[in-house]
């Protein structure tokens, strides 16, 4: 799955760093590194809205800082659950359970 983040001037000053720090670190967690793919990519023409840009695969959307552990929670589990990626493993877990 990739997961594309702006790190174009606007998105930057509204915490794409953040976001991307904290992005690494749940993938990580939850032993996702094959099956994610985190990327960085200069502006994605959407600085009106009030988020950082994100997208996944091909659906842009807005997150803040503060919002990561939900979109983490909802867009990238739930996708990868959706599309048979994922395997069942609470973060931290040295063995991973095939779902």
């Amino acid at each position: 799955m990739r997961v594309t983040i702006c790190i174009g001037s606007a998105c930057h000053l509204k915490g794409s760093r953040e976001i991307i720090q904290e992005l690494q670190k749940l993938v990580a967690e939850h032993g996702l590194a094959e099956k994610v793919d985190l990327n960085g990519a200069f502006c994605s023409g959407n600085c009106m809205n009030d988020g950082v840009c994100v997208t996944v695969e091909d659906t842009l959307l807005s997150v803040k800082p503060d919002e990561v552990k939900e979109f983490f929670d909802k867009e990238i589990l739930g996708s990868c659950n959706k599309w048979g990626l994922l395997t069942l493993r609470p973060p931290n877990a040295g063995t991973a359970i095939n779902a």
